[in-house]
């Protein structure tokens, strides 16, 4: 099994595929002061296995598109909705977040937690940009630093694993630069992380490991993931997720 379908295997049984929390998702969809009775058309972009989306289509009367370019995870997706009574409201699309199939203006809310790193933050909030209509909505959680200086060890790992991250206000920068004005920004708290995201992976980890015959790329992945733990736990005082909430300007 190569080191992709390794990560699939121990991702696509979590809840959620990185940091987040149904509170926080509430809380960002809240910050839209969108009016949750009317008809809407959204799209979440990069859902991994549905938790928010399947959180949004509890609390919106809204047709959600589930986007992820792995059909591992939107089967589980499926699966889910369908048990949480919501799967008339959602469709799922297996596509690459740089090649959406959208009409200009189509939708009324964009959603992507944890995700719009695979493309890029710039890049993804350009291009998406066309599908909203004016006014629309987009809300984006992205690695984010949380202090002007961090450790070089903490720098040097991120600045190799996503060079694009940066502080807050230069994420509202590159939002304000591609038409969209700031409605809201909060910082993901440590639960997200830990009790959301980190610590489901390492319960995982041994089976995981027995499930895959103890191979040298399956302990190459666990060790990797807990290197990423580990940091978080040593300096989570620097770094986080922010979620972005901004308005399409006319």
């Amino acid at each position: 099994m190569d080191d992709y379908k390794l990560l699939i295997d121990l991702h696509k049984g979590g809840h959620r595929q990185g940091p987040g929390g149904d509170a926080e998702t509430e809380l960002a969809l809240n910050l839209t002061m969108i009016d949750r009775e009317a008809p809407l058309k959204v799209a979440d972009i990069g859902c991994g296995t549905g938790a928010s989306t399947i959180l949004l289509a509890r609390l919106l009367n809204a047709r959600i598109t589930a986007v992820d370019f792995l059909q591992d995870f939107l089967d589980v997706l499926v699966q889910r909705a369908e048990s949480a009574g919501v799967a008339n409201k959602i469709s799922s699309l297996a596509r690459s977040m740089d090649d959406l199939p959208f009409a200009d203006e189509e939708l009324d809310i964009i959603w992507s937690e944890g995700a719009i790193y695979n493309i890029g933050f710039e890049k993804g909030v350009a291009d998406w940009r066309r599908f909203l209509k004016s006014g629309g909505l987009l809300v984006a959680s992205e690695i984010t630093w949380l202090t002007d200086s961090r450790p070089a060890e903490l720098q040097k790992h991120w600045d190799r694993e996503y060079p694009e991250i940066n502080v807050a206000s230069a994420k509202i920068r590159v939002l304000e630069k591609h038409g969209f004005s700031p409605v809201g920004y909060f910082v993901l708290p440590e639960h997200c992380w830990l009790e959301e995201y980190y610590r489901p992976i390492q319960a995982k980890f041994e089976d995981f490991l027995n499930r895959n015959g103890n191979t040298e790329e399956a302990l190459e992945i666990v060790t990797a993931e807990q290197k990423e733990i580990d940091l978080y736990e040593r300096y989570k005082a620097h770094i986080s997720y922010g979620m972005y909430i901004a308005k399409k300007t006319v």
